[in-house]
């Protein structure tokens, strides 16, 4: 196994403890000025990279621009913040600082409290809205829970009514004898057949 270190690849040696694993890792050190040059690097000459008169005069003169331009607003905020510290020091323009921050904080705390009393007014009539919506819908559902009710009475009313009239041919042991005696007066054939078509076909009797 190996590992990058320093953009050469060196082993781990890795040491087996009684009770514990340790990672050592080999690691070369630097060569000391006494050391002979690498057999990759016998012969080399180092060369400096090319230089563009046109571009180092240009450069320079960009650089002493620069330089100018970042001492002239050293020089200006030095001054202003000199000038700041005496005014402060002196107290000349102490007193009208105050009075200018006292008058804009009692604006400030004015404007502040219309502010409060326009959003407590917004606020109770939003809150006066909710609660007429509120009551609005609570009276929309007892009108429509009490329709439902009254569908449900007639709804049930008609049932009973439909009871009643069936309940007129039911078979009871007053008219038990009567109604034997009409079956079999009228006997009804129920031994018939449905075409595709939907038709009844009874069977005929042949004499």
């Amino acid at each position: 196994m190996f590992q990058v270190i320093s953009g050469r690849s060196v082993p781990a040696v890795r040491l087996l403890a009684p009770r514990a694993a340790v990672l050592v890792e080999a690691v070369r050190g630097r060569k000391s000025r006494s050391d002979p040059p690498a057999k990759s690097k016998e012969g080399r000459i180092k060369v400096p990279p090319p230089v563009d008169p046109v571009e180092m005069v240009v450069l320079r003169e960009r650089f002493t621009e620069y330089d100018l331009i970042m001492r002239a607003l050293r020089l200006e905020f030095k001054e202003e913040m000199l000038r700041k510290r005496y005014e402060e020091e002196t107290g000349s323009l102490a007193e009208e600082r105050a009075r200018q921050e006292e008058e804009e904080h009692r604006s400030l705390m004015a404007w502040n409290q219309q502010e409060n009393l326009r959003l407590l007014t917004l606020r109770q009539v939003r809150v006066q809205k909710e609660m007429e919506e509120a009551e609005l819908k609570k009276k929309e559902a007892v009108v429509q829970r009490e329709q439902a009710m009254q569908e449900l009475i007639k709804e049930k009313e008609r049932e009973i009514l439909q009871l009643q009239e069936e309940a007129k041919n039911f078979i009871t042991l007053e008219n038990l004898d009567q109604r034997i005696e009409e079956a079999l007066d009228n006997p009804k054939n129920y031994n018939f057949a449905i075409d595709r078509e939907g038709r009844v076909v009874r069977q005929t009797v042949l004499e």
